[in-house]
């Protein structure tokens, strides 16, 4: 098993700012998202990752506390160490339960790399662990738990284990936003209940208002000159737009009920403004060249 550098993998240095890592994650997570690279198998591998590394460098807390480790788990497994062995006694100010925060993963990129599931075991992320650590009033706890945008849109579940060692799913609705507050009924335990405090996670392709998702589209300069049509991606399945003859670029669609679906009545939805970004040929051969400059003649003439 390996140690895993997230700087590396979004190619950012260790003093990276926070502008820097949200910039590389973006161009990143684009450029090897599943759903634009249909025909690699490899790219959910990739996005997997990236998406990993983000969620810890994006985050100040969760960013010190891996500085703070890495270097000696790194030589540490170097030398074929147990991961399960580790000496913590050299990080009190670190529970290795909470390393990287109870429920702070999960989503639809998928699973974590061995490197956290040898630390933490299948149960320790996305959303499944105890609760030592939290602040607890005498009748309610609140427990910070960031799911995807997907999981926003659709709907999703958690296992969460309470303090007796019991289990009980939380379900989280469709349309959750960042602050929304999901009230599990005894779900501490104790008589005590269970508040989960969402936050979703950035999206490579979506921007989020409320129920509105903004979305941009390349397109190809001869169809938007000559018109044709363009598949835009959606949280739901792709759909195909007609994009008329002599579009310019910067021209947005709205695309009715496609955006997110409202918290207190799911069935409906917001809609979804799809930018198109007009993508201009590049390495033109002298041929291609001399037909846009026949083309330029006409115009002019």
């Amino acid at each position: 098993m390996n140690y895993e550098d997230y700087y590396k993998t979004l190619g950012v240095p260790r003093n990276a700012s926070q502008e820097d890592i949200k910039k590389a994650f973006r161009e990143l997570a684009r450029k090897n998202h599943p759903d634009a690279n249909k025909d690699d198998p490899t790219a959910e591998e990739r996005f997997k990752k990236i998406n990993e590394a983000y969620q810890v460098l994006s985050n100040e807390d969760k960013r010190n506390k891996y500085d703070r480790f890495g270097k000696d788990w790194e030589r540490y497994s170097q030398m074929g160490g147990n991961p399960q062995d580790f000496n913590w006694g050299n990080y009190t100010n670190i529970d290795p339960n909470d390393l990287f925060g109870r429920g702070g993963f999960g989503g639809s990129a998928g699973g974590f790399s061995d490197f956290f599931e040898a630390l933490f075991g299948r149960g320790g992320m996305s959303g499944m662990g105890g609760f030592g650590g939290m602040q607890a009033t005498p009748r309610a706890v609140e427990h910070p738990l960031t799911i995807t945008l997907e999981e926003a849109y659709h709907g999703t579940s958690r296992i969460m284990q309470r303090s007796d060692g019991s289990q009980a799913e939380v379900r989280i609705p469709k349309g959750v936003k960042t602050g929304s507050k999901v009230r599990l009924a005894g779900g501490a335990g104790g008589g005590q209940d269970l508040y989960l405090k969402i936050t979703v996670q950035d999206h490579p392709l979506f921007a989020r208002e409320k129920t509105t998702l903004k979305v941009s589209v390349p397109v190809d300069l001869y169809t938007a000159v000559l018109g044709g049509k363009v598949q835009v991606p959606t949280l739901d399945r792709p759909l195909m737009l007609t994009v008329p003859a002599g579009t310019a670029n910067g021209k947005t669609f709205r695309l009715r009920g496609k955006g997110m679906p409202k918290l207190r009545t799911p069935k409906e939805h917001g809609d979804l403004y799809a930018t198109l970004d007009i993508q201009l040929p590049e390495n033109l051969t002298d041929e291609e060249k001399q037909l846009f400059a026949q083309l330029r003649d006409l115009r002019t003439s």
